[in-house]
């Protein structure tokens, strides 16, 4: 097969930007960690044996997504990168070696298309120009940093990359199956990390966020974990309501047992609010609402009277700081220094620095910190990139529920609702975390986009069969 490619006329051109391109990559990752280029080169193997098969590059890319080290800015770096909090990690390697190895292939066999055709293409076109367009005028003007808003931006739209990896591979139920399938072994193994490390740790966070000494002083990332847990819960919800196999409904009720704990674990505010409309779309748009009411009366039951002490005294906390701590709120109650620093900042953000650049903002990186997805959008790229993602999110919210009321298939069905109520529910974190800029969420997140988007697609080549009912993966 080597010798086919290099015996096209194309194959060295294409090889040519590739080297470039890598080259560019190597000077990147110079600014940080020796150990990074350990990382890189196992990556770099992991991923050129999967490319024998897009397929098996996709399994390696999930099981990365939560299970991959990161790795963070050198000090060398540290006024540009660290103090942004940039972390690079295994996945984010992998996405670059199977984006140019597929744009490779695509140079090669140019009737395959660099993008397939979906239902979000124009609005994900226009969200990424919003961020390169507000980016690229905050470095001219001074406000963005070269190398820290490139690598920031390429992060914002790393997410699509996997999005458009995933639909252009997306062929047949099996795949959907399979996929999701390891999207939740995967969930269920982080969950147990997660509670594993309640005794030792109090708060329960995510694989390789440091050690355990970093746990114990709160260099992680609980609330981005909270909310990988939310997007995952709504997925397991939405399956089980939708299968008709015991056997899958008794594993996904495990599991989901198993996500409830781990996620009061992580004693994440923004993700316990994000519960709650998670639950109310799924009541809204299943039609199987008895079973969601009574395992909604049993999770309250069990949440009132089995609830941990500091999930009572972290939900508590918040708006019943101690005396002079945080901001007094209808004289009433006062917010926790947590609070009220997220609160502040969004002032800020909507009050001082999107005035000053209302149409096309400063740029990624180029405002202050933000820990809120709104202000922060509307702070770095403007009304223009807010129309933008806000066009995207809507698209997002009525094409999931298109097809999860057209399609007729229980596993797709399933998928769709559980993403339905996910990006609901991920959009309600949003207020208090930047929900759709976070790696562990955002990347399953547009991985089951993919699969949602493609459902009329899947069953335009396989029609719903008396076979294909109850997936062979979900049946007795």
């Amino acid at each position: 097969m080597i010798g086919n490619w290099t015996g096209d006329s194309r194959f060295w051109p294409a090889l040519g930007v590739i080297i470039a391109l890598l080259a560019t990559a190597t000077y990147i990752i110079s600014e940080f960690e020796p150990t990074t280029g350990l990382i890189i080169g196992l990556s770099a193997l992991v991923i050129l044996a999967a490319m024998t098969n897009i397929e098996v590059a996709l399994y390696v890319l999930i099981f990365s997504m939560l299970l991959g080290p990161q790795v963070v800015a050198s000090t060398a770096a540290g006024t540009r990168l660290a103090g942004r909090g940039l972390t690079l990690r295994l996945d984010d390697f992998l996405l670059v070696i199977i984006g140019l190895l597929w744009l490779a292939r695509i140079a090669i066999h140019s009737d395959l298309g660099v993008f397939t055709k979906t239902p979000l293409n124009r609005q994900i076109a226009w969200y990424t120009f919003a961020c390169v367009l507000s980016t690229g005028l905050g470095m001219v003007l001074g406000r963005v940093e070269i190398l820290t808003g490139s690598l920031f931006t390429l992060k914002y739209i790393e997410y699509f990359l996997i999005y458009f990896l995933a639909a252009n591979n997306l062929k047949s139920r099996t795949q959907v199956r399979n996929y999701t399938v390891a999207l939740l072994f995967v969930c269920l193994i982080v969950s147990l990390i997660g509670i594993i490390q309640i005794p030792a740790e109090g708060r329960a966070t995510a694989p390789f966020e440091g050690s355990s000494e970093g746990i114990r002083a709160g260099n992680t990332e609980p609330n981005s974990f909270g909310g990988y847990l939310i997007l995952m819960l709504a997925l397991s919800l939405g399956l089980l309501v939708t299968q008709e196999s015991r056997r899958a409904k008794l594993l996904l009720s495990l599991l989901i047992v198993i996500i409830l704990m781990t996620l009061g674990a992580t004693l994440s505010r923004a993700s316990y609010l994000a519960v709650i409309p998670l639950y109310f779309s799924l009541l809204f748009f299943s039609k199987r609402r008895v079973g969601l009411i009574i395992g909604g009366l049993l999770f309250a039951g069990a949440f009132v009277f089995l609830s941990p002490q500091n999930i009572w005294q972290r939900i508590e906390h918040t708006y019943s700081a101690p005396g002079g701590e945080g901001i007094e709120v209808a004289g009433r109650f006062r917010l926790d220094a947590s609070t009220s620093a997220r609160v502040s900042s969004w002032k800020a953000s909507l009050t001082e620095g999107w005035p000053q650049h209302p149409i096309l903002g400063w740029g990624i990186t180029g405002y202050g910190l933000v820990d809120a997805q709104y202000p922060r959008t509307l702070a770095e790229i403007g009304s223009f990139g807010f129309a933008a993602f806000l066009w995207l999110v809507i698209s997002l919210f009525r094409l999931a529920k298109d097809h999860y009321r057209r399609t007729k298939d229980p596993l797709l069905k399933g998928v769709s609702l559980g993403f339905l109520a996910g990006h609901i529910a991920i959009l309600t974190h949003a207020i208090g975390a930047n929900s759709f800029v976070i790696v562990r969420i955002m990347e399953p997140y547009w991985f089951l986009a993919a699969v949602v988007m493609m459902v009329p697609r899947i069953e335009e080549v396989q029609p719903v069969t008396e076979a294909s009912v109850t997936p062979a993966g979900f049946r007795r």
